[in-house]
């Protein structure tokens, strides 16, 4: 094939692309079935692990190359040093699915970039509108150098994915935010219905029912146990929440991701060597890994940077838009405040997350809404002589732009299901 200018224009296509892919190499898929028997091992006893390194070993998916990349051999045992960024995109795409309704073609229609702070003290996951007009820029076709898809002055991010694949998801947030992302991953929707799966289903807590016919779901009010299908239409569903919107929508996964970690956290989940073992079976079988995650090393030193941060310190945000300005339904960012919020998760602070989402609210443990945050009056000092001091305020969380929007992994949430129409 000849090769292209970056500058040509871009044909519609039909066919969706991707990365290029590698197959993963055979030393490095029994080393994922050795780590996993060990860790099995340790839980439950030679039979249930001799079954994990059989087993794993062929499940272990192909990977993808991005253009920023850290090469496996880099990272050591160890909590991995500095900062640490991982994109996460799920996949709309119904091939091989149980959820093959017929549709063809593959968007992005999750889109989340998990940073955790140089000293290992802070993670943020910032959830990215679908519907959000960005540039794209030039991404690799599917023969690498050989063809480049031009870049675009403005397209909707959830079209990035069949433009040039995962690779071409990260280069256009790695644009928007002035992040480096090394490490990436591609979620099916099989995989979101193995992972509740494997946890035993995720709690979640709805003020009213949920009834969205355009994907089947129907959920009664209360505290509901989300596994399986209903795990993935919950996730799926915009037209039962909020406003019918995709902010609306992530919102609600951010309640559903929130309870999630805890229940990963939780010793229940974690000494458990079924649930274990179910979560890295359903990781090989249905996530599409770059090949700079696609090491054992690296991702035990990613684990050991990530398992002793407390919930508190684990905050969910939305990326800040407002409404395009001329395409209807979609939406443009919010610059300024966007700027603010990257600054402070890049610096590592502790963050107060002020705003919550449309049809989100935090609830005690009884289930009870939470009042709204009011001001605490500065203290004050009473000196010898009678006159007062204001001290040196000790230092508090950041606090973000009203219209950035999300929770912490610590605060109980509800969704209050549609409440705009």
């Amino acid at each position: 094939m000849a090769k292209r200018d970056k500058s040509d224009s871009v044909r519609e296509r039909t066919v969706v692309r991707h990365g290029k892919l590698h197959r993963s190499r055979s030393v490095v898929n029994v080393a994922k079935g050795l780590l996993t028997a060990a860790l099995v091992v340790v839980l439950s006893g030679v039979s249930v692990a001799a079954y994990a390194v059989w087993d794993l070993t062929s499940r272990v998916k192909p990977t993808v190359e991005l253009a920023t990349e850290i090469q496996p051999g880099e990272a050591s045992i160890g909590a991995m040093s500095g900062e640490i960024n991982i994109f996460l995109a799920g996949t709309d795409s119904r091939e091989g699915s149980v959820l093959d309704d017929g549709e063809k073609g593959e968007l992005n229609d999750v889109n989340l970039l998990l940073h955790v702070s140089e000293d290992h003290q802070q993670v943020t996951v910032i959830s990215f509108p679908r519907d959000l007009m960005l540039p794209v820029p030039s991404c690799p076709g599917p023969n690498g150098e050989e063809e480049y898809y031009s870049a675009r002055s403005e397209a909707q991010l959830n079209s990035t994915l069949s433009i040039g694949g995962l690779p071409c998801v990260v280069a256009t947030i790695e644009q928007l935010t002035g992040m480096e992302i090394p490490y990436a991953g591609l979620v099916s929707f099989d995989g979101v219905i193995s992972m509740s799966n494997a946890v035993g289903g995720v709690d979640v807590c709805l003020t009213q029912p949920i009834k969205d016919e355009y994907v089947g779901l129907n959920l009664p009010a209360g505290n509901v146990t989300l596994a399986g299908i209903d795990a993935l239409q919950f996730l799926r569903s915009r037209h039962g929440v909020g406003d019918g919107g995709d902010k609306s929508r992530i919102s609600n996964q951010q309640i559903y991701m929130s309870s999630l970690v805890r229940k990963i956290k939780d010793a229940s989940t974690l000494s458990n060597p079924i649930k274990v073992y179910g979560l890295a079976k359903a990781t090989a079988e249905n996530v599409t890994l770059s090949s700079s995650l696609n090491s054992i090393p690296v991702l035990q030193s990613i684990a050991a940077a990530l398992k002793d941060v407390p919930l508190e310190q684990i905050n969910f945000l939305q990326y800040p838009t407002f409404r395009h300005p001329y395409q209807n339904g979609r939406l443009t960012a919010d610059k300024n405040a966007a700027q603010i919020m990257l600054d402070l998760v890049k610096s590592g602070q502790a963050l107060n997350v002020a705003s919550t989402g449309e049809a989100v609210i935090a609830v005690d443990e009884n289930g009870n809404p939470l009042p709204a945050a009011t001001p605490t009056p500065a203290p004050t000092e009473t000196a010898a002589d009678g006159t007062t001091t204001t001290p040196s305020p000790t230092p508090t969380a950041a606090t973000l732009p009203d219209n950035v929007t999300g929770q912490s992994a610590a605060t109980k949430t509800c969704s209050e299901g549609r409440t705009i129409y």
